[in-house]
């Protein structure tokens, strides 16, 4: 084996000043929490770090995607193999410069977000990209929980699990609660200028949430505890070489 191939690859954070530690905690405290840009610049002022919330931006654009794949990446390797899961589908509507798009998103049933994609028009040939994307990445699932939008049973009887389709008027609370957490977020953004801009960042803060939700109200304090620090300290090494 050759020197060149036994060479480590390059630090992502090479040819940055500041620390990894510092980049990594404003990537999370910008994309999982409800905080502008200028009031994570104003938490880290507090702390006595000077840094401007252009700097912010520019990381979370640069090292977001990068984290968020990493988490995906060894999340759907773990989770591929459990073939009984019930997926809750469902649409938001979402202003990006003006005009309405649609945000499509799946959930399983402990509200992991699986899969997001950004659409202009909510018809079949979207919804028919949207399953088979998730379906790609995460396998076939047991039940798939929509609403009553028409495209999902066209899409779905292309795609030969039409009979795997459940729909009732509150079996679907799933996937409209995991829309809130991206609706806060959504109002400190104040909207989103581009379609690009809204994908990026969707999936980037879908990963971020999985990654950190621990289901507070269905464990004790000390599992709570115990999970929340093995999510920080594998968060401390993404990234890392």
């Amino acid at each position: 084996m050759s020197r060149k191939s036994r060479a480590k690859p390059p630090s992502p954070f090479r040819r940055f000043n500041s620390s990894p530690e510092i980049i990594r905690i404003a990537v999370m405290m910008y994309v999982r929490f409800p905080l502008s840009l200028r009031n994570v610049e104003d938490l880290f002022a507090e702390r006595g770090i000077d840094i401007c919330h252009e700097t912010i931006r520019f990381w979370w654009n640069r090292f977001g995607p990068m984290f968020a794949s990493d988490i995906r990446r060894q999340r759907a390797s773990r989770m591929k193999g459990f073939r009984h899961w019930r997926w809750h589908l469902d649409e938001m509507f979402v202003k990006v410069g003006g005009e309405t798009h649609h945000l499509w998103r799946a959930v399983d049933h402990e509200g992991e977000v699986l899969e997001t994609y950004v659409t202009k028009k909510r018809d079949k040939k979207a919804a028919l990209k949207f399953l088979r994307k998730a379906l790609r990445l995460h396998g076939q699932a047991e039940k798939i929980v929509t609403d009553g939008l028409k495209s999902y049973p066209s899409a779905m009887r292309e795609l030969g699990n039409e009979h795997r389709r459940e729909m009732g008027r509150w079996l679907n609370n799933r996937a409209e609660n995991g829309h809130l957490p991206f609706r806060r977020k959504e109002r400190v953004m104040q909207r989103f200028r581009r379609m690009k801009s809204l994908q990026k960042f969707a999936s980037v803060h879908a990963s971020v949430t999985n990654h950190f939700n621990q289901e507070r109200s269905l464990s004790s304090r000390p599992l709570f505890k115990a999970n929340r620090t093995a999510a920080l300290a594998e968060w401390r090494q993404l990234g890392a070489v």
